[in-house]
């Protein structure tokens, strides 16, 4: 074994071969029984100094090499979405900020949408006008625009198919094909998916008059009214198509951050660029992931106990009695007369009568393992002062007992029964729920509530509180939300609104309420009514 004295890594001191910490500073010593030369396996340490000298990986090793930082300038770091990050420790890259739709990515979006329809639509008439044949009859040019009804029609039909599939795409998910590759999604006023009434508005504003245009042209070519095909139908669709380009890209003029376009405007929907922020359709909507910072809620109310109060310490009685050698320890008066039995009577000095306490920490013997044990006791003075061993008597003068006779037995409380007997406490106080409107208003929930813009109960309900929320925008239902207070939460039912509620709880996971349907809210969850929210808290 060698001799070589080796050195704390830490503070350079000596280290006795074999320790595990140094005793100067307390550093660990890992790993020191390795170092030892009986230990080492020396063919695998030649082969290791081989490996490192030629820049080998040892097989079996998983090489940890610790990346040089990038030069960066002083001052706060900045991560790649702009949010500030520690000095070198690991930067966060998830993006939580809402980026609105350029509208050039709006018009990208569209043209990938809507070019492969636009081109059969378009193909299908041209191939049918080609097909135009003109015959005279009885002085008259008739056309024959049986090819184009055809070929019209079922360019139509496609694009009419087409049509219903890509807006039931975007209704559900907010995405469709050129969404996808433009990286933008489309949703409601809450950052949830749009939904098919949102879609629908949205459609017959931007696509309408193209829509109408095709429809004409179909009409006047089956009627053989080519000339006004040419005149009225084709021009119509020329507009149709200014016209959607102009609606698409209409938030390039939106004042409030070029964030709603007028398609938007009108079915109250939104449009984000998912690559520069986070996508609020799976993210948990506008409001994102729940902050789990404490919202300023009043002071605790104080509660009744459920626990009684006990007597005071001072009054508590922790005497102990010692027994002399060959005494029996003090005991409850029997009730009945004992057995007489000669026995040499004992002296015993006068003591004062004394409390005796319960210890259940002091160990006795249980009752049931002593036959009862006769013996003659000193009948107390006052026969009033007797008590079914509730207090214990006076220690008595003398006592008579055989040889035979046992340590007597005191009689333990855990004795009387077979099982932990319940403690009847104070009824458990019901909790005190609040919430706190978006608005600052802080209000105690009774019973039940009916909440709304101005909220009226039904024919024949009975509520005990009507809380009026003000709301300039009118997302609000006249009365929008019913709550009913229920233990420790709260049961929220939507009223049939017109722009819907939702829940979001504490971890963030947010759930839309379905008209009619109550669920069960519990505090610390945030309640979304039309553009307004509330916090449930306990008081």
């Amino acid at each position: 074994m060698s001799n070589e004295t080796e050195l704390c890594p830490a503070c350079r001191h000596g280290v006795r071969p074999g320790a595990t910490f140094c005793t100067q500073c307390g550093s660990p010593l890992n790993n020191r029984g390795a170092r030892k030369e009986g230990n080492i396996d020396h063919a695998q340490k030649a082969a290791l100094e081989f490996a490192n000298r030629h820049g080998f990986s040892d097989p079996g090793s998983i090489s940890v090499v610790s990346a040089p930082a990038s030069p960066m300038p002083h001052g706060p770091k900045t991560m790649p979405d702009g949010m500030p990050g520690p000095g070198g420790g690991t930067t966060m890259t998830t993006k939580l900020e809402l980026a609105p739709a350029s509208a050039g990515k709006r018009l990208g979006a569209a043209v990938l949408d809507w070019l492969g329809p636009f081109a059969v639509l378009a193909t299908t008439f041209a191939i049918g006008i080609a097909g135009i044949t003109q015959t005279r009859r009885n002085g008259f040019i008739v056309y024959d625009t049986g090819l184009l009804v055809l070929l019209g029609s079922i360019g139509l039909g496609v694009t009419v198919l087409y049509t219903f599939v890509i807006l039931g795409l975007e209704a559900k998910s907010g995405n469709t094909v050129g969404n996808q590759l433009m990286g933008i999604r489309s949703a409601d006023a809450d950052g949830y998916a749009p939904g098919a009434g949102v879609v629908f508005v949205r459609g017959i504003l931007t696509g309408g008059l193209l829509l109408l245009g095709s429809i004409v042209a179909v009409i006047l070519s089956a009627l053989g009214l080519i000339g006004l095909v040419l005149w009225i139908a084709l021009p119509l669709m020329f507009l149709g198509v200014v016209w959607a380009v102009l609606v698409v890209i209409s938030n390039a003029w939106d004042k409030e951050g070029k964030l709603r376009g007028w398609q938007d405007i009108a079915a109250k929907a939104l449009v984000f660029d998912v690559n520069a922020g986070r996508n609020p359709v799976t993210t948990g909507g506008i409001q994102g992931p729940y902050s789990f910072a404490p919202m300023d809620l009043p002071p605790v109310q104080p509660v009744a106990s459920p626990v009684p109060s006990g007597p005071a310490t001072g009054t508590r009685h922790n005497t102990k009695v010692q027994a002399a050698p060959g005494q029996a320890a003090p005991a409850r008066i029997a009730s009945g007369p004992t057995a007489p039995a000669q026995a040499t009577p004992v002296a015993s000095p006068a003591a004062p009568a004394v409390q005796p306490s319960h210890d259940p920490n002091q160990w006795r013997p249980p009752s049931a393992s002593f036959p009862p044990v006769p013996r003659t006791t000193a009948t107390p003075q006052n026969p009033a002062e007797q008590a079914p061993a509730v207090q214990a008597p006076a220690v008595p003068q003398a006592v008579t007992r055989t040889p035979q006779d046992t340590l007597a037995v005191t009689a333990h409380p855990d004795d009387d029964v077979e099982r932990t007997q319940m403690r009847p406490g104070a009824a458990r106080a019901q909790a005190v729920l609040r919430i706190r409107i978006d608005d600052g208003q802080d209000i105690q929930l009774g019973g039940s509530v009916l909440l709304g813009r101005n909220p009226a109960p039904q024919p024949g309900e009975s509520v005990e509180q009507l809380l009026p929320v003000t709301d300039p925008g009118r997302s609000i239902s006249k009365t929008h939300l019913h709550l009913r207070v229920d233990g420790d939460g709260v049961w929220v039912t939507d009223r049939h609104s017109t722009n819907g509620s939702a829940v979001t709880t504490p971890d963030g996971l947010q759930t839309r309420l379905h008209p009619g349907e109550a669920s069960f809210v519990r505090p610390g969850s945030t309640v979304h009514f039309g553009d307004r929210s509330f916090h449930l808290g306990q008081a």
